[in-house]
């Protein structure tokens, strides 16, 4: 692959980490506002920060799937596409369900793209599998650290310190990476072929495996430890 595209191609994975963190990351900083302006409890604040995880493993599987039906190009700008809508819907929710429903819908389009990442790579830089996994993972960090440390000192004063219009402003870079991603993905068929067709297509987890239950519960534990710190961390943190 000559230079230039593969610059592209890293480019193409970065941005597409980015982006799978951006939206969720936001929301840790701005809860306290959030729980005040739409009457919170603490339990309903855990269950706002558990649905994204819940959805996470709901589905990823469906998400294999439709990698192997749309291909992965199609894939990766769906779910980008439906983070942002789910992400612009909360700032609009009056109440904790509607708050709710727009998070499930934030998730899926998150949990439809993570399945989607090692399989761009695979497709898009066969022969530099450890370099494209590490460049989408720098990119994902680096949407966490820009979502957390932007929002209270630069956002929320940009929009006059009110966390509806600040939430919604991260929904705008996801919707631009949408539209980058098929600029800077390969142009061959194998960019967004579907897998080809095999006896037996490898979607569906061997739930038979006791790796598979090891390494499901190994990142249950991870994110489970991630996401309550993410919830609830930044309300002690304001009481204090």
């Amino acid at each position: 692959m000559p230079r230039a595209r593969s610059a592209a191609v890293l480019a193409a994975l970065w941005f597409c980490g980015w982006g799978l963190r951006l939206t969720i990351l936001a929301t840790p900083p701005v809860l306290p506002h959030i729980q005040r302006d739409l009457g919170l409890s603490g339990t309903q604040i855990g269950i706002l920060t558990g649905l994204p995880v819940i959805f996470f493993a709901a589905v990823a599987v469906p998400g294999s799937l439709l990698i192997a039906r749309a291909g992965v190009l199609s894939t990766l700008v769906f779910g980008l596409l439906l983070t942002a809508l789910g992400s612009g819907l909360r700032a609009l929710a009056p109440a904790a369900h509607p708050l709710y429903l727009a998070t499930m819908l934030m998730a899926a389009g998150i949990a439809l793209m993570q399945p989607a990442m090692p399989a761009a790579v695979r497709q898009w830089l066969p022969e530099h599998i450890g370099l494209g996994t590490a460049v989408y993972t720098n990119g994902l960090i680096v949407g966490e650290i820009a979502a957390v440390s932007t929002m209270l000192p630069v956002v929320m004063p940009l929009v006059g310190d009110r966390w509806r219009p600040a939430i919604a402003l991260w929904s705008a870079p996801v919707v631009l990476i949408a539209g980058l991603i098929p600029v800077l993905a390969p142009r061959t068929p194998a960019g967004d072929a579907p897998a080809p067709p095999t006896p037996r297509a490898p979607w569906w987890p061997d739930w038979r495996d006791p790796l598979v239950w090891r390494l499901g519960l190994i990142l249950a534990s991870v994110n489970t430890l991630y996401f309550c710190t993410n919830g609830f961390l930044p309300g002690y943190l304001h009481a204090t």
